[in-house]
């Protein structure tokens, strides 16, 4: 009776343990739950590693093909910053493929237009919305790697076959066999055999457990698409088709998984079924056996396996850009086949309190201006809007009209220590790449040039950037580029627009308005600035007299050393 009593009291602590962990769990879904209608268009302020941008770049590194933006422009534009603030994405799939489809602008007017359904549909319907982004959050990340990392290193396992344990199998049956005749021989046999089976069990096991990480991720994956066909969703018919078909493919990989897949795998479990089926699973290597076959269908259904990552990827990037686009003014991009740029009261995305502007150019543009006067901030805002257009169907301005544009730049560029290159070759190197571009068929480039040839002297500078501006802007390119070489804008005034910034100094302070105007600039302040600063007023008054000697000779006039 006391036996009894003690294993009822038993039971009822684990139903109460079991219970207990439901209710947490649901108390934490629920919490989460109202996260995700709370913080939609919260702009996410998770701390990223600079490896995870490995990671998150799996996907793309994979399917690169055609027009990308290259690491040049991506690096110039703080691409990576943009992607942060945009990245609502719960699961690896959706993140990794937000990130592939801002590094490649679409050219097709269809897909855009489809895109534009799903984020506006996730976007007007936060109920279902909700309902998804759950079940992503249930897919989750994959550690620290991308999914495409840890399917490549399936193929370090090489071939695999099943044929040593089913001799292992039949030999412990025959040894079984033997007992029935000779048990001494039998007994002996039988325990050569299982001593033989544990030791190549645990050898073997040790090689294979870390690649279960990515059948677990492609098991979130099925049941993810098992989830989803609950919640049918009209403009995703197509997707959800191509899911399922996916998903139908794979069911012998699932099929009696669970011998390897289970938690309580040679995990010292104390429930008497799992310490069984470990003793089943050393004695006769049915989870090895499981493991090979697996690792078989995930090799012949690896399209699948990707396809199913695209389409859930694809889903909760556009939910990702429904979310950005509630954080942000924006207008959805209309596109011609006039080649130019129309775009109205536009602004940076990483600015907090960014100044917008405004342009309609259909030739190329040369900006001048003083430092700081916002020249290089409105290259950016027009590259990354121009980018954004393309990729996320969303533009930060009032209204923005273009072509499709394939998109460059040459910018944020440093000197190349390691590789024992000056600042100079490093830009000759990325002006070269862009005049490489120029010479493929596609569609028309944007390209975005800051402070051309800053790195050489000044006369062979101007000539030279002359001729590199001017070959940019015969080709079928619209070329934005940022100079303080005034004698650029008479050199090039056929073929370039001109526009600047401008600033006003007032009681020895300096306003700058950040509005773009038309012409070039005519003022100079860079010596003024230094008064500013502090410097002394002899360094600035003999300064200034070296200019305007210049500008009224054309010659630099030498040191008076008597008066030095």
């Amino acid at each position: 009776m006391e036996y009894l009593i003690f294993a009822m009291a038993m039971v009822c602590l684990l139903a109460i343990l079991m219970l207990k962990g439901y209710l947490d769990f649901k108390k934490d879904e629920k919490k989460f739950i109202k996260r995700l209608y709370e913080e939609y268009g919260v702009l996410p302020e998770k701390e990223y590693k600079q490896e995870q941008f490995k990671s998150i770049s799996g996907y793309f590194l994979k399917h690169q093909s055609g027009f990308f933006v290259d690491d040049i422009t991506w690096n110039d534009l703080d691409m990576d910053a943009v992607f942060k603030e945009m990245n609502y994405a719960w699961s690896a799939a959706g993140e990794e493929y937000l990130y592939y489809m801002l590094r490649t602008p679409c050219m097709d007017r269809e897909e855009l237009a489809k895109r534009e359904r799903i984020i506006e549909y996730f976007r007007c319907n936060q109920d279902q919305r909700v309902s998804i982004q759950l079940i992503f959050s249930r897919l989750g990340r994959c550690g620290k790697f991308s999914i495409y990392d840890y399917l490549d290193y399936l193929d370090d396992l090489g071939e695999r076959s099943n044929l040593p344990h089913y001799l292992a199998f039949i030999l412990l049956a025959a040894a079984i066999a033997v007992l029935f005749f000779n048990v001494p021989m039998g007994i002996l046999a039988l325990c050569c055999i299982l001593c033989y089976n544990n030791i190549s069990y645990f050898k073997i096991k040790k090689e294979i457990d870390p690649y279960l990480v990515s059948f677990a991720y492609i098991f979130r994956l099925m049941d993810t698409v098992s989830r989803l066909k609950k919640h049918p969703i009209d403009v995703m018919e197509e997707e959800f088709s191509a899911l399922k078909e996916y998903n139908n493919s794979m069911k012998s990989f699932k099929a009696g998984s669970s011998i390897i897949m289970s938690a309580g795998r040679m995990a010292g479990s104390s429930n008497p079924l799992d310490i069984l089926l470990d003793f089943a699973r050393m004695g006769f290597h049915i989870d090895l056996m499981k493991f090979n076959q697996m690792l078989s269908e995930v090799r012949k259904h690896i399209k699948e396996i990707d396809g199913m990552i695209t389409v859930m990827g694809r889903i909760e990037a556009l939910i990702a850009v429904g979310a950005y686009r509630q954080a942000h003014p924006f207008c959805i991009p209309e596109f011609t086949e006039q080649m130019g740029i129309n775009a109205e009261e536009m602004y940076h995305p990483l600015i907090s309190d960014p100044v917008a502007n405004s342009i309609n150019v259909h030739r190329s543009v040369l900006i001048t201006g003083s430092n700081a006067s916002g020249k290089s901030t409105f290259l950016k805002t027009v590259a990354i809007n121009a980018i954004l257009a393309q990729t996320i169907h969303t533009c930060l301005a009032a209204s923005y009209r273009s072509c499709f544009f394939r998109v460059c730049s040459s910018m944020a560029l440093r000197d190349d220590v390691q590789g024992g290159s000056s600042y100079y070759m490093v830009e000759i190197k990325a002006l070269k790449r862009i005049l490489d571009f120029l010479s493929e068929d596609g569609k028309p480039v944007l390209c975005f040039v800051d402070e051309v040839l800053r790195g050489t002297n000044t006369v062979e500078r101007i000539a030279a950037s002359t001729e590199i501006l001017k070959s940019m802007a015969d080709q079928n390119c619209i070329c934005f580029a940022a100079t303080h070489d005034i004698e650029l804008t008479h050199l090039l005034e056929n073929v370039y627009e001109n526009y600047h910034f401008a600033e006003e100094i007032e009681d020895d302070d300096i306003f700058f308005s950040y509005k773009i105007l038309e012409g070039r600039a005519s003022t100079r302040n860079a010596i003024k600035l230094l008064g500013i600063m502090g410097y002394d007023k002899e360094i600035i008054c003999e300064a200034e007299k070296m200019a305007e000697n210049f500008l009224a000779t054309g010659h630099w006039h030498g040191i008076d050393l008597q008066k030095a």
